[in-house]
């Protein structure tokens, strides 16, 4: 199977060693290059912010750089405007330039040290404000003050949150015997470490809130589930049993987490509380159970399995009970990820003759494969929904692509200098 389980048996065949946790900054950060972009793009222009040049300048950066990469919005050049958040644009100007939208504002500095970032935007063709919104920030938080601008300017124009204060986890493979687990932003920068061993490190995932990442560890020459506290660093075991120990997926309050296990033989799935205790098994079978994902409500759990001969996805109560087959068509469909409105599923389907990141509209079982790609694996969905992560490879080497759900705008994340695999995207930032 392309699942978890043959990448466990891959990996861990790796060499053994020490491990370390810290909160570090990363060497490498991710480089994101769009190849596509979204129809009818909203004509956007982000004025430069007012105040300290280098301050404002930065700031401004980080906004523009996350509209555009959505692929929803078309920029304007808004160079030579003078205007901050307090200005009374001249409509007619901006029309003239060709937005629709235009956000404008300023960054100032206070007495104890912090910044404000302020901002209005404003509807050019209604000649009326939008909406806008301030933030209190410092000079080692630019980044997320623009993040958050960037998150409200696409709420006002799209209807639906942003995503830019996100953060998203993957494993860096950067030599023999090396591997990282990065925490970065949504946009790949400000990349930490929050483990570095020289054992494989597989299959993260995010706590709903945000707070901790569930993920498969070698370090002890086997595979190990730990639940990791990203503000502390502390980690507790969840999962060792006799055999494998894998695939990890949280239930949508936080409490369980479904895991595989091969403690009983074969390759079955169960929950164990997130501290470890209280282990149950969801069913039984002779086949190889794997990879589950819990849909929003946490009434199921979805999961791919070979009971019917070849890998397929079904589901199954979050408490038990009976097994529906969900995939058809095709002979290999795996890693079902569940959109956050629980209406698709995201998954890994066997296209001739590679593996390929497709979706599927659980209501009407239509499905639609948005990529040509040879070597998908590991989606992940944006908490809006919109974008769906996926590891992939080029040039020998692996990298992360974000693809929206139409298949319209596509995006590489890539690290200069190792193999990126395994992603997972963090829930809307607290």
């Amino acid at each position: 199977m392309h699942s978890s389980l043959h990448k466990m048996r891959r990996l861990a065949l790796a060499a053994c060693g020490a491990l370390t946790l810290l909160q570090a900054p990363a060497h490498a950060e991710l480089t994101i290059e769009i190849t596509g972009a979204g129809a009818n793009r909203i004509p956007l222009a982000v004025a430069d912010f007012g105040g300290d040049a280098g301050v404002s300048r930065a700031l401004t950066s980080v906004v523009r750089g996350d509209l555009e990469r959505s692929g929803l919005f078309k920029m304007i050049d808004a160079s030579g405007a003078a205007l901050t958040e307090a200005s009374s644009p001249v409509y007619a100007d901006w029309k003239a330039r060709g937005a629709d939208a235009l956000a404008a504002g300023s960054i100032a500095g206070s007495p104890d040290g912090r910044m404000e970032a302020r901002f209005r935007l404003h509807d050019v063709n209604k000649q009326g404000v939008l909406g806008g919104a301030a933030f209190v920030t410092s000079s080692g938080m630019l980044r997320a003050a623009g993040h958050r601008i960037a998150d409200v300017i696409y709420e006002k124009l799209i209807g639906e949150p942003g995503i830019f204060s996100t953060r998203i986890a993957y494993v860096v493979k950067g030599g023999p015997n090396r591997y990282e687990l990065h925490i970065a932003d949504a946009d790949g920068q400000n990349a930490q470490a929050a483990l570095i061993s020289k054992e494989p490190i597989i299959s993260p995932a995010w706590s709903p809130d945000g707070s901790r990442l569930a993920y498969v560890s070698f370090e002890n020459k086997k595979p190990i589930i730990f639940v990791h506290s990203l503000a502390t660093g502390k980690r507790v075991v969840a999962a060792n049993f006799k055999g494998s120990n894998s695939a990890p997926a949280w239930s949508p309050d936080g409490r369980k987490v479904a895991v595989v296990l091969s403690k009983d033989g074969g390759s079955q799935i169960f929950t164990v509380n997130a501290d470890g205790s209280g282990v149950q098994r969801l069913a039984t079978s002779s086949a190889i159970d794997t990879e589950p994902n819990y849909s929003p409500d946490g009434q199921h759990i979805y999961f791919t399995s070979d009971r019917g001969g070849s890998p397929q996805i079904y589901r199954i109560g979050a408490s038990g009970g009976e097994v529906q087959r969900i995939s058809f068509e095709g002979s290999y469909n795996v890693s079902p990820r569940i959109s956050p409105d629980g209406k698709s599923m995201a998954f890994i389907s066997r296209r001739d003759g590679g593996f390929r990141l497709a979706v599927m509209d659980l209501a009407s079982k239509q499905v639609q494969v948005l990529t040509d790609s040879n070597k998908d694996e590991s989606p992940s969905f944006a908490p809006n929904g919109r974008m769906i992560l996926i590891a992939s490879e080029a040039g020998g080497r692996g990298v992360l692509s974000a693809v929206s759900i139409d298949g319209r705008i596509k995006q590489r994340l890539s690290i200069p200098a190792g193999n990126v695999r395994e992603p997972a995207w963090g829930p809307f930032a607290k």
